[in-house]
């Protein structure tokens, strides 16, 4: 591997960095009446906002719309050369067109602009020429203009596709506020991430039930009451009436506390006499997030869950709440 000369690199790689965040901070002077058109538009948009952008700008684009899609604004991207082809029929009447092209004068774009005035749809655009005929065909029109790109060449896409990038996501944040977009809402769109596990999941998911449960009755003895917590395999059972409400419970901790005060007669003693009455219980529609704060403040590794009448219906522990990547 050849030498390389760090200062050199360096350097650039600072003026690059500079050169594109003067990029973004120039763009606050754009958050203008076109900015607040271009939210209202897209506020009283009926069906989805179509993102459309050739060559770096559709590569922004479709990052757009993802995170438009994500943030309670349904939204997908169409290609402008394939759009031409067959793909403006997945544009509907209710629909609305975001189109991005950095001069504005984009062949592949330019060309379906009379489809979509035919289809009486609004248009946003977001260009660096507000004098493009794409700008002027235009509802509402956002500048992304650059004084120039972070590529020594002036050539490659560079600032001005960062620009295009912060200025979707202004809009994306400035829509999610508009809709009261909440925590709960973005979970919806990522089931699979974390956050949507901790805000979607439940302990009615993830409890054991059934003959899954870890229970005995008051009058079980010691002896039984260890059985069943290792059948189950939980470090917990729980004690419940005849009624089947939950009365207490019993843990591995409880156990090694008990040995430690000396000899246990596991055969005499019932689980009555051993149980713990003081415990914390949840219930079936709790999130398994707010699950998992309750077990880490109380510093406990299993929780059983209950009705409104204490009746008992499963237990979840900490280890459920792993194996679903909710911790």
């Amino acid at each position: 591997m050849s030498d390389i000369d760090r200062e050199r690199i360096g350097r650039l790689a600072h003026e690059v960095l500079e050169i594109e965040a003067d990029a973004i901070r120039s763009l606050k002077q754009q958050i203008d009446t076109h900015f607040f058109h271009a939210c209202e538009l897209m506020l009283a948009c009926q069906g989805r906002v179509v993102v459309t952008g050739m060559g770096k700008s559709g590569h922004i684009g479709g990052k757009i719309a993802a995170t438009l899609a994500s943030t309670g604004t349904p939204s997908f991207f169409v290609h402008p050369g394939e759009a031409s082809h067959g793909d403006l029929g997945m544009i509907t009447g209710s629909d609305l067109v975001l189109a991005l092209s950095n001069s504005g004068e984009t062949d592949e774009l330019l060309m379906i602009l009379p489809i979509i005035k035919r289809l009486h749809i609004p248009l946003i655009s977001m260009t660096g020429n507000p004098a493009s005929r794409l700008a002027q065909a235009a509802e509402a029109h956002l500048n992304i203009a650059v004084s120039k790109e972070a590529c020594p060449l002036g050539l490659a896409p560079t600032a001005s596709t960062t620009a295009t990038l912060a200025m979707g996501d202004a809009l994306a944040v400035a829509l999610l506020e508009s809709r009261d977009f909440t925590e709960e809402d973005f979970a919806r769109s990522h089931p699979a991430g974390s956050l949507g596990r901790r805000l979607l999941l439940r302990t009615s998911d993830l409890m054991h039930s059934g003959d899954k449960l870890p229970k005995v009755d008051q009058q079980a003895s010691l002896s039984t009451t260890l059985a069943e917590m290792s059948d189950k395999g939980l470090g917990i059972t729980t004690v419940v009436d005849d009624d089947n409400r939950i009365c207490g419970i019993f843990t591995d901790g409880d156990l090694r506390r008990l040995l430690d005060h000396g000899q246990v007669d596991i055969q005499q003693l019932t689980v009555a006499e051993v149980m713990r009455s003081q415990f914390t219980t949840s219930s079936v529609d709790q999130l398994a997030g707010e699950a998992l704060q309750m077990m880490d403040q109380k510093r406990i590794n299993a929780l059983p869950i209950v009705d409104d009448n204490n009746h008992l219906l499963g237990v979840i522990n900490m280890h459920d709440l792993l194996r679903a990547g909710v911790v």
